[in-house]
């Protein structure tokens, strides 16, 4: 009599099981990460802005005052719509006459897919904050997320370390 070789059905099924479990894990942690990588795209972008509302404030004491979307030509940067990266469909300084969510020198990057390549469906419409806070005559910056437009909420999970 012959030994069998091989696997039986059931062996197989088994391992198919397995490898799809391990499969829908992968695929909801690849979304995190594509997520997560869309989204540190806003505190790169927002760099620039800083810098620029921290040399304001330094020749001037005071933060920038104005229409909520004039603080861009006030601190000498482009318009909000020009300072755009792949998923950030634009980057602005807050005036002094911005909602009471926004304080005046706030940075405000938005996600969106009017963005070149579009952001994914799960951070469209929302964005970051950047916040400054004066501190014995420097400036820190607080980040906080923002909601733009819509009920999209950005996760805490999806957020840069320095978000949280």
């Amino acid at each position: 009599m012959s030994v069998p070789r091989g696997f039986t059905l059931i062996e197989l099924m088994i391992v198919v099981a397995i490898i799809a479990v391990l499969a829908a894990i992968a695929i909801s942690q690849y979304q995190d990460y594509l997520i997560r990588s869309q989204i540190a795209e806003g505190p790169s972008l927002a760099t620039a802005a800083k810098t620029a509302v921290v040399e304001f404030y330094s020749k001037t004491g005071h933060f920038p005052s104005g229409a909520c979307t004039d603080g861009n030509s006030s601190v000498g940067l482009a318009s909000p719509a020009s300072i755009s990266g792949s998923y950030v469909s634009r980057v602005f300084v807050a005036g002094e006459g911005c909602a009471a969510s926004l304080e005046a020198g706030s940075i405000l990057t938005v996600f969106n897919s009017d963005a070149p390549q579009k952001a994914n469906v799960a951070i469209d419409g929302a964005g970051l904050i950047f916040e400054p806070t004066i501190n014995a005559g420097s400036i820190s910056w607080q980040c906080k997320k923002f909601l733009v437009a819509g009920s999209v909420v950005l996760q805490d999970r999806w957020l840069p370390s320095s978000c949280r």
